[in-house]
């Protein structure tokens, strides 16, 4: 089990003198608020062009626990130097989510990302069959990855070979679901809460939603707000953050 104590000693949430020295000899973590539109490198990136210039380290690693869509927002923990060694570690945290699903349609990607490519009845969907539909993903269950995902097949990441019209077999994946809730229900927009372990694909769980309820479904929105006892409030907007680590150079 990873030291908790030691990940959270490592997570920098003001900036100060000292704080940018103990990240050139100790390394560090940042919890991010990852934007819309933005991959998990993007933000990977830009953090880095801005520590390498701090700290006068052109060879300075950084590296994120955990990718985000770049549809999704929220918590994205990025380490810092010598803290990039427990990146496995906050990567097999527990996983908590908010978003919203959609159900009547299908997309390619599982999410906003393509459009919609076939639509289903959604008439005979009831409070008792979205609950029955709800309680039988909850626990470990086999779930299989979207074509549209960064898994690699033969050296190839499936989301290339998805968008050159191919579909790749790919197995299912063991996943373990702690929580999950409908929160609210307008028209057939689903809001929902998900706990979950590492490795959960949320578009499959929208996806495979509106299967168990006899008709289509996929994801309009998510938001990661915790990786483990890391929480979302406690993030930098990465503007912010940057703006700070311009005030030291």
């Amino acid at each position: 089990m990873p030291d908790i104590e030691i990940m959270n000693d490592k997570i920098i949430s003001t900036l100060t003198s000292e704080c940018v020295n103990r990240l050139h000899t100790e390394g560090g973590c940042f919890l991010i608020d990852k934007p819309l539109d933005w991959t998990s490198f993007d933000v990977v990136n830009k953090l880095r062009f801005s520590l390498k210039r701090l700290l006068n380290d052109k060879k300075l690693k950084v590296g994120h626990a955990g990718t985000l869509d770049p549809l999704a927002t929220g918590l994205l923990i990025v380490c810092i130097g010598k803290m990039t060694k427990q990146i496995d570690n906050f990567m097999g945290l527990p996983k908590t989510y908010t978003g919203t699903m959609r159900l009547g349609a299908t997309t390619p990607s599982y999410d906003k990302e393509t459009p919609e490519d076939a639509h289903y009845p959604t008439e005979h969907i009831t409070p008792e069959l979205t609950e029955q539909a709800r309680q039988t993903f909850i626990g470990d269950i086999a779930q299989m990855p979207p074509m549209y995902s960064a898994i690699k097949k033969d050296g190839k990441a499936l989301y290339e070979l998805a968008r050159q019209g191919k579909t790749i077999a790919v197995e299912p994946r063991n996943v373990s679901i702690q929580q999950f809730d409908i929160q609210q229900v307008t028209h057939n927009d689903f809001e929902f809460y998900v706990k979950c372990s590492k490795g959960t694909y949320i578009r499959s769980l929208a996806y495979d939603f509106g299967k168990a309820c006899q008709s289509g479904g996929y994801l309009t929105a998510l938001r990661r707000t915790a990786i483990g006892e890391f929480q979302i409030e406690n993030a930098w907007n990465l503007d912010n953050l940057i703006e700070k680590l311009a005030e030291h150079m």
